[in-house]
């Protein structure tokens, strides 16, 4: 198709987490919090360090999907701040289990992992983010999520 969208990697960045708050199974599945105590953005087009002031909240259904509702904040290498929230899904297969239990951490691709970013800043400099659709896929591991993300063109 000539006119199909393209992916372009905007960053890679890594997230890492306390372990989870668990508020258990409710009317609508497991609820679990992880708290966000750090990471690493680096890529082409964005750098910096994911700070510790956010939070992954889960539900995982009756049908093993977990559906993500995370907030982050970046300070990128040269002193802005952006604002980052998204919603995805995660099938919970049992390679993300033993990987979040302490395992090895899952490989990009080796399940259904893909969250949707959205970027906001008032920083003059890093304004473009405010208007880009982004999709990630992700990886987890023990205490630690990866994602790719993408700016789709």
């Amino acid at each position: 198709m000539p006119n199909a969208p393209k992916l372009e990697l905007l960053c890679e960045y890594y997230a890492t987490l306390k372990p989870p708050v668990v508020v258990g199974n409710g009317p609508y599945g497991m609820r679990m919090i992880y708290d966000v105590t750090g990471g690493e953005v680096t890529g082409p087009r964005l750098r910096g360090r994911v700070l510790p002031s956010g939070a992954d909240w889960i539900l995982i259904g009756a049908d093993g999907v977990g559906r993500l509702d995370v907030r982050a904040t970046i300070e990128t290498h040269d002193g802005a701040n952006l604002y980052v929230s998204y919603t995805g899904i995660l099938k919970m297969t049992d390679e993300v289990t033993r990987a979040v239990a302490g395992g090895q951490r899952t490989e990009y691709g080796e399940t259904y992992f893909y969250v949707s970013p959205r970027f906001e800043t008032g920083d003059p400099r890093y304004a473009w983010l405010n208007g880009l659709f982004v999709v990630s896929q992700g990886r987890v591991g023990p205490s630690r999520v990866d994602y790719r993300v993408f700016e789709v063109r």
